[in-house]
């Protein structure tokens, strides 16, 4: 168990970032909680607070580098020095791109992309000088494979990756004791399908199979503390996107042109005016879970392979060494009778 590190975690305030805050705290860290809304803010502080840990509420917006500097600060002036830097915070756009923004485009990337660099250079400015430190960046499946619909976010994403990769690259190169991993998620259950903006004519769903968010915490909390490695793919379902992409991506395209726009919805009408998180937070606190729950999955057998990479090696290891013995006593056992066989010819 390792206690009193100190956590930052930005999109603090629910979905995978509320998860991930109640992760850490029943390891006892001290977490900065980064986020726009301040309801959700100060009820994730009660949740740290109840499993073990210690929050400090900073409110900023992820897209300010300022903000994002000050609330640095702040978390190193009443926390301590950070050990662990989680980038989380998103926002999206459900929507075609020819009834997309100018306005809209950038606000997603200020936020999904700009955050993270704005988180990662607070971060690094104060890891690199005690060269100790690790950044986790929370990834998706559309980082490699963008859907229709969301090409804002996964643009965002797609830079997330290219960012995070010349960034491990240096780090290497200057054999620092400061690392980065980027996890990569699947389709998750929270509240961001209820919030984002949306021209759906339908309710915005997240593409099944669903997990739920304690999932997606439990494989950042595994990363931060196992950064050498540079991916974890949090599920079967992002291990074949990603790598059906490398191979097939032209038919990706055409598979998501027939199936990628109702996948993304669900039954029921859309409310065109309904509150949206896009420039501003949506007032309350809407925890962790979306409205996924009943078909929401609470474990995957591939982030428990990934993370227990040693374990399967030994049993695969034991397994082959068994087949060679077996072999090996079989060959034995079956000399003596090909030497009798021999004699009575």
């Amino acid at each position: 168990m390792r206690k009193h590190e100190i956590v930052v975690i930005t999109g603090a305030s629910a979905g995978v970032g509320r998860a991930t805050a109640r992760e850490f705290a029943r390891r006892g860290a001290s977490i900065g909680l980064i986020a726009r809304g301040r309801e959700g803010l100060e009820a994730a502080r009660r949740e740290v607070e109840d499993s073990g840990g210690r929050a400090l509420v900073v409110p900023a917006d992820v897209a300010d580098a300022g903000q994002v500097e000050s609330a640095t600060e702040q978390v190193e002036r009443e926390l301590g020095p950070i050990d662990i830097w989680v980038n989380n915070a998103m926002t999206s756009v459900f929507s075609p791109i020819k009834q997309m923004t100018a306005a809209e485009f950038k606000r997603v990337t200020e936020v999904t992309y700009l955050g993270y660099v704005y988180g990662t250079l607070s971060a690094l400015s104060r890891m690199l000088p005690r060269d100790r430190g690790t950044i986790v960046h929370v990834g998706s499946a559309l980082a490699y494979r963008s859907i229709p619909l969301q090409a804002a976010y996964c643009a965002s994403k797609h830079a997330v990756l290219g960012f995070f990769a010349s960034l491990r690259t240096e780090l290497l190169h200057d054999h620092s004791n400061v690392h980065t991993t980027m996890v990569q998620m699947p389709a998750l259950n929270t509240p961001q399908f209820g919030w984002v903006k949306s021209r759906l004519p339908r309710k915005a769903q997240p593409v099944p199979p669903i997990y739920q968010p304690e999932v997606a915490a439990r494989a950042i909390y595994y990363a931060a503390h196992h950064p050498e490695r540079r991916e974890y793919y949090v599920a079967w379902s992002a291990v074949k996107a990603i790598f059906g992409n490398k191979v097939v991506p032209s038919l990706a395209d055409h598979y998501l042109a027939r199936t990628g726009y109702d996948s993304q919805q669900y039954d029921g009408f859309e409310d065109p005016n309904r509150p949206n998180n896009l420039f501003e937070p949506v007032v309350g606190d809407h925890g962790a879970h979306g409205d996924f729950d009943e078909r929401a999955r609470s474990g995957s057998i591939e982030l428990w392979a990934e993370t227990h990479a040693k374990l399967l090696a030994i049993a695969a290891g034991i397994g082959f060494a068994a087949a060679a013995i077996k072999s090996l006593t079989n060959g034995r056992s079956a000399s003596p009778r090909t030497d009798r066989l021999k004699k009575a010819a």
